[in-house]
């Protein structure tokens, strides 16, 4: 995990509509930007509805929701539509922000070690400086929890 006070790296990669993303297109908004494993799992959709359901409050506090997976621009566009998701995912395949964002790790499931993206969600501010650093998120509660750090 990055440490909090340092500056976020910079990254360029497409959403779920193809359109590229870079984080300094967002400077001067706060950015709430989460790492989770997978599209469609029952833990990242709570998460992502989370979010979802949350963000006109987010907008209102002047941030955006981010969220990146390794999942395919396709995948990410039907998880969308899917769940009628308001804000943008997007697409690592290349695992590019994901090793910029330290958030790679050995992970153990049922004894099988395997490597994976760990949840994790960053705080960064308009000036691009990860301010907050959340690892092991909750997926159900992640949404709220990021709203109030914003308060």
């Amino acid at each position: 995990m990055l440490e909090v006070g340092t500056k976020a790296p910079e990254f360029s990669l497409p959403d779920q509509n193809g359109t590229i993303h870079t984080l300094s297109e967002y400077a001067g908004k706060k950015v709430i930007l989460y790492f989770y494993p997978k599209d469609s799992t029952p833990g990242c959709t709570k998460q992502a509805c989370g979010f979802s359901e949350l963000y006109p409050q987010f907008m209102e506090k002047g941030a955006v929701v981010i969220g990146i997976s390794k999942d395919s621009v396709a995948s990410h566009k039907k998880f969308e539509e899917k769940y009628n998701l308001g804000f943008t995912l997007l697409s690592d395949v290349e695992l590019q922000a994901i090793q910029a964002y330290d958030v790679w790790k050995e992970k153990k499931n049922y004894g099988k070690v395997s490597m994976g993206v760990v949840r994790t969600t960053y705080l960064i501010d308009e000036k691009g400086i990860i301010v907050k650093a959340f690892d092991k998120v909750k997926a159900a509660d992640n949404p709220a929890q990021m709203l109030e750090e914003l308060s």
